[in-house]
């Protein structure tokens, strides 16, 4: 890394586990008991996974949505990809949506739109939230303004990225 180290919030596997930790205990203790974990892939897939596993959550739900191209650099707007959620027949579930960070909050939002109206009730949870993000989680472990190295995706890849398709190495 040629960028000064105090421009990144370095996230390592134990500090992971202190932290989804708490931020499970968070929902725990605000009374909220979701029926449904929501991940937002591809940063939220382990946070969901972990948060659900500690809240006794198995329906455990994915949506893709594509924003991050590398580091600070982005799709104009977020996009859903296939499979599409089918929110069919859960009109009264509670949903908690994860994802590892709410850095610019537009996907987040933008989960969040699909989702309200059409569950129960829909709130969030993140590891990290940015000062600028457009949405404010109910649940956030950590509050930050630097580009954050989280250990699922501080190392390169070991495989380059099927032709057609582009590699997020932070998702929002």
């Amino acid at each position: 890394m040629s960028e000064p180290a105090d421009k990144y919030e370095i996230m390592t596997w134990s500090v992971y586990g202190e932290a989804v930790r708490s931020l499970a205990e968070q929902v725990a203790t605000s009374g909220y008991q979701p029926d449904v974990v929501l991940a937002i892939a591809r940063g939220g897939l382990i946070p969901a996974g972990s948060i659900g596993y500690a809240l006794s959550v198995k329906n455990t739900f994915v949506m893709n949505v594509e924003y991050y191209t590398g580091v600070d650099s982005r799709l104009e707007v977020p996009v859903v990809l296939p499979p599409y959620l089918d929110l069919v027949d859960l009109e009264d579930k509670q949903f908690l949506v994860v994802d590892d960070v709410a850095d610019t909050g537009n996907t987040l939002q933008l989960v969040r739109d699909m989702t309200a109206g059409k569950v129960g009730e829909v709130r969030t949870a993140v590891l990290y939230e940015k000062p600028h993000s457009v949405i404010t989680c109910e649940y956030v472990w950590k509050k930050t303004d630097k580009w954050i190295l989280f250990p699922w995706s501080a190392d390169d890849p070991v495989a380059g990225p099927k032709a057609g398709t582009t590699v997020a190495s932070e998702k929002d």
